[in-house]
């Protein structure tokens, strides 16, 4: 079992996503499925190992959300979390209102 290391609630959200390894330069495309102010969870084949670093790109609708952050935890052959390290203001704010509408939508999910 896990230790629960979330020091803010995670919410359902559904967007698409972009992820660069930032150290191999290498691409790939996922869906996102949880949303919180501090990351996120992506689902995909390959995970990258804990601790790489990444830029993701999320689009939801009309918006999208550009961050750079790291991959906390792995899922092999399901997905991983990554910690959102650096947010430009601009994105930090589209981010709340993400996450506000998100909570608004539906109850946190269960750690």
């Amino acid at each position: 079992m896990r230790l629960e290391r979330r020091r803010t609630p995670r919410y359902s959200f559904t967007a698409t996503a972009e992820i660069t390894d930032d150290k191999e330069d290498a691409r790939t495309s996922s869906c996102v499925c949880d949303l919180s102010m501090q990351g996120c969870y992506l689902e995909m084949p390959n995970p990258f190992p804990e601790g790489t670093p990444v830029t993701v790109e999320i689009y939801k609708d009309t918006e999208f959300l550009e961050a750079h952050a790291v991959v906390a935890f792995r899922e092999p052959s399901e997905g991983m979390g990554v910690k959102f390290d650096e947010l430009q203001p601009y994105f930090a704010s589209v981010l709340a209102n993400w996450v506000k509408m998100a909570k608004n939508g539906s109850r946190p999910k269960p750690h």
